[in-house]
Parts: structure tokens; sequence; C-alpha cells
């Protein structure tokens, strides 16, 4: 994320490191006497350790809700937007010395074996085993001199150096997308020919409506989102919803080689599961875009060549779905919705087609889906 050709600030050029004479001990701050340090006329508590100490925004109007202070030089405070750089690369916005309270509400405090420049970028080791490593890059985005607060994690998933085809999909001058109402933080397309409608779709989160019939979909999905659907049972169920339509597909905004990587749950778990349903619904793929811009920009796509072929094919008529102003509307009078089965007779025929179930409570996805398949 650092380029050779950006220009460094004038950082501080002095560092606090523990060396390996020093690996026993803790290292002091500029104050050793105990008294607090005075940095920009605001008292702050010395613990003695070279801490990142992390507090609240008392700015109630600022969307970055946290200051983190740096102890670098004579101190450094940034507002940011998280406590860590877990997920993406946080911006920081650096704020004077006198912007950090005299009683400020902490959240966390860091201990740090290392506080260190190096070119651009500040370099933080904090002293624990997990999430110790990250980095303060000063940069520039859009002409402007930026920070970003990075860790190892977030710099390999840092979007990659690409820039996006503005060329309309499939030819087509206009495109509009259903997007889900439940979805919370649905795709703009800001920079393609789309405009987007919000309504209750039956599958997936973005979807093109045709003649009042939706003949395409995508489920979104993120790296979190993906792995707790998968392994709790519920991405079965959608992508049987999903398989119902002429063409759906799930896109992850993430990369396929992060599954490997995690750790509440064992990898294979996860791969052999995205496996096993790709075999069972092979109509409906999984595609990994790696970032959400990618992800966004593959919808469309996706979404464009559907609408296409849905306008253009003969046979499109005969294989659309189920009319999405159907499945809102109430049933007419005389003529009740078609009622799926019970449980209770979905355990009965499992029982007779010798798969095991028990004697109570949900069936697994395992047995729908056979009983779906028989019938």
């Amino acid at each position: 994320m650092v380029a050779s050709a950006v220009r460094a600030p004038a950082l501080p050029a002095c560092g606090h490191q523990r060396g390996p004479a020093r690996a026993g001990m803790t290292a002091r701050k500029l104050a050793d006497n105990g008294n607090p340090v005075e940095r920009g006329g605001a008292a702050v508590r010395d613990t003695g350790a070279v801490e990142l100490v992390i507090a609240t925004n008392p700015d109630p109007d600022s969307q970055l809700r946290y200051l983190l202070r740096v102890p670098l030089g004579d101190g450094l405070v940034f507002r940011t937007s998280g406590t860590w750089p877990r997920e993406k690369a946080l911006y920081c916005y650096p704020v004077p010395a006198e912007a950090w309270p005299a009683d400020p509400h902490v959240v966390e405090r860091i201990g740090l074996r290392s506080c260190t420049r190096r070119g651009a970028a500040i370099e933080l080791v904090a002293e624990r085993g997990r999430e110790n490593r990250s980095q303060l890059v000063f940069t520039q985005a859009r002409g402007r001199d930026a920070v970003f607060w990075q860790s190892p994690k977030t710099r390999k998933t840092a979007r990659p150096n690409v820039r996006l085809p503005t060329a309309r999909a499939a030819g087509l001058a206009g495109l509009e997308i259903a997007v889900d109402s439940h979805e919370q933080f649905p795709y703009r397309f800001a920079h393609q020919q789309v405009t987007t409608v919000r309504r209750a779709l039956p599958a997936g989160d973005y979807g093109i409506v045709l003649h009042g019939r939706l003949v395409a979909a995508v489920e979104r999905k993120s790296l979190p989102d993906l792995v707790s659907s998968l392994t709790s049972g519920k991405l079965g169920y959608q992508l049987a919803d999903l398989a119902t339509l002429p063409r759906a597909a799930v896109v992850v905004e993430d990369r396929y080689s992060q599954l490997f990587k995690l750790e509440r749950v064992r990898p294979a778990v996860v791969a052999d599961g995205l496996a096993e349903l790709a075999v069972r619904w092979p109509h409906v793929p999984v595609g990994f875009c790696e970032t959400r811009s990618l992800a966004e920009e593959w919808t469309y796509r996706y979404l464009a060549t559907a609408y296409r072929w849905a306008s253009d094919e003969d046979a499109a008529a005969t294989r659309i779905g189920v009319p999405v102003s159907e499945i809102d509307a109430a049933p007419a009078a005389g003529h009740p919705a078609a009622k799926g089965p019970s449980t209770a007779e979905v355990r009965a025929w499992a029982r007779a087609n010798n798969l095991p179930v028990s004697d109570r409570g949900r069936l697994p996805p395992q047995v729908w889906a056979a009983w779906h398949d028989a019938h």
C-alpha cells in the first residue's frame, strides 16, 4: 500500500522500541518520574509502558467514533472508525494533540513492544500473541494526503490494483435491478447504467424482473456470512430457492483462499460443504470475487447478461420463474395458496425411505432436499 513514489510526511524521527537486551523489561516513556506527561496541553496518565491508547471521540457529529493516540515523539492523535484494522484498513484523520481530551473515556490500551517510523509508515508491534502487528500508512488518495491503519490481514485483502470497466454490459443502455427490501447495505451500481428498485424478492438479494416475473437473481455473501449460513444449514435452503429460478448465482466478497485461514471453524468443513452444494445444485454457481467492488461489478454483468438472455431467447418464456407480484399478493377467494408438507409428513416419508431422522425437532436440510428431489 506504500509506494516508493509517495512523499513521506514530516513524521517524528524518533521511535520507541524494546531491543533484545531489554526483552524482559518494560519500555519507558519520556517521563519516568511517575508524573503525567504533558502533550499539547492535555495531561495524559503515564502508566510507565509504551501504549497505543484508544478512546471515544467526544465529538458527537463525527462519523469517526474513536480517537487513536500513537506514542511517537510528542504524541500523534487521529480520529478513526475502529479499535483495530481487523476486516479492512481504517481511515485515520490526523488532528492536533490538543484534541485529546483531558479526561478521555478510554476504550482500550494496547501495550507496545515497538513503535517506529519506517519511511512513510509507522510500524506498531503489540505485546500480545494475536493481532499484534499493524502500521499507519501515510499516502495519497484521490490527490489528497491520507492516513490508513492496516494490518497484515487487511493488506492481503486490499483492493487489487485494477480499474473497473465502464463499458455497458451486454450492450444495454440501461438496466433496472430489483434489490431485496431486506438487504441492509445494498450495492449502488453508481458507476454503471443502472437504476435500482426496492422490493421483496423470493430468492436472492439482487434480481431481474421481466414482465412481472423474476428471471434471475444473485445472492450476496461476505465471507463471515457465507461460513455462518453454511454451517447452520441456511445456505442449503437459499440455494434450493435460487435453483427454482431460470438463472441464479451466489457471489462472495472475498477470495477462496481465505477459507483456509479461518480460525473459528475448520477450513476443510467449509470447503467440503461448498463442494457438496455445488454438486447438489450445479446450476447455481458460487463465485469468489475478492472484494466488494469486484463482486458488485460481477453482479451487474451477470444480471445484465441474464436480462439479455431472457429477452432474446425463444424458449425463455417457458422457463420464467414465479411472478413477483403473485408472491406478494394475497390468495384469491376460492383459490387458497398451495401448502407445503408438514414436518411430520416429511419425517414419516424419511423413515419410510430409511433416512435417519430424530423423533422431534427440526429436520436436517438434507432430508428436506431429498423430499423435494423425490417430489
